[in-house]
């Protein structure tokens, strides 16, 4: 069942939105060659600690994991795509990150994803982020009361088929609020006019995450969590908590 958040309840999930903004900022600013993923880890872990926060992601265990996640943030490199594993590899010139956290605070959770380039970037990775990245807006410029959950979707997949990426709809976006993972369903792809009326008070994560080589296949690493690209091109993640309201969309998740 759909829960609509109350405008009190959208500003308390705002609270925790800035954590993870905060957490996200640190570690962008802190990622650098030679960094190792545990070293993140331990950013987003201090920022946490210091909001009096918790974290969502550890010890999590979904349906597809044969073990609970060990760490506070996903840490994906080049083509790792999602729910990447923070461990001992160290960062390279050239690598493309992307990072995802969460955190819960009050009883609210706010979620949120960002994808960059570690020393010198490659143009391709470059345009591949930004194109996440506007794919991103697009979806949040449809959150709006009185459409369809199908022009989000929609709106994410047009941007990736224009440039030619591959993208999955095996995981996505959802709603967000007591937990990370609540109805409805956001797929990064979708029919415009179809699927369930947005109405004020819903709170969704929005996420697309694209694949370089414009295949739509992925694989899931020994680890059990790690999802790559079929075709070993490199992959980008980006991601909001939004919340839909009377005077549109409202990103929970900004700095």
């Amino acid at each position: 069942m759909v829960e609509l958040k109350t405008p009190a309840e959208i500003d308390q999930m705002r609270a925790v939105g800035r954590v993870v903004a905060t957490a996200l900022q640190r570690i962008r600013d802190k990622a650098a060659v030679g960094m190792r993923l545990t070293e993140l880890d331990q950013v987003a872990r201090s920022v946490l600690a210091e909001h009096g926060a918790t974290s969502p992601f550890l010890g999590y265990q979904p349906s597809f994991a044969h073990s609970p996640f060990p760490a506070v943030i996903c840490a994906s490199v080049n083509d790792a795509a999602l729910h990447g594993i923070p461990g001992r590899y160290k960062l390279a010139d050239g690598d493309l990150v992307s990072i995802d956290f969460g955190a819960t605070l009050d009883g609210w959770t706010g979620d949120s994803a960002i994808s960059f380039t570690v020393g010198r970037p490659r143009p391709d990775d470059i345009r591949l982020i930004e194109t996440a990245e506007r794919a991103l807006a697009a979806g949040i410029a449809e959150a709006v009361p009185g459409g369809r959950l199908g022009d989000v979707s929609a709106a994410i997949g047009a941007v990736a088929r224009a440039a030619g990426y591959g993208l999955h709809t095996d995981f996505g976006g959802h709603g967000v609020g007591r937990t990370m993972h609540e109805p409805p369903s956001v797929p990064n792809n979708g029919r415009a006019g179809r699927g369930m009326r947005l109405e004020p008070g819903l709170v969704i994560a929005i996420e697309p995450w694209f694949m370089a080589g414009g295949e739509d296949s992925y694989y899931v690493d020994r680890d059990g969590w790690t999802l790559r690209s079929g075709d070993g091109s490199r992959a980008a993640h980006v991601e909001h908590t939004v919340a839909v309201t009377a005077d549109g969309p409202r990103i929970l998740t900004a700095l």
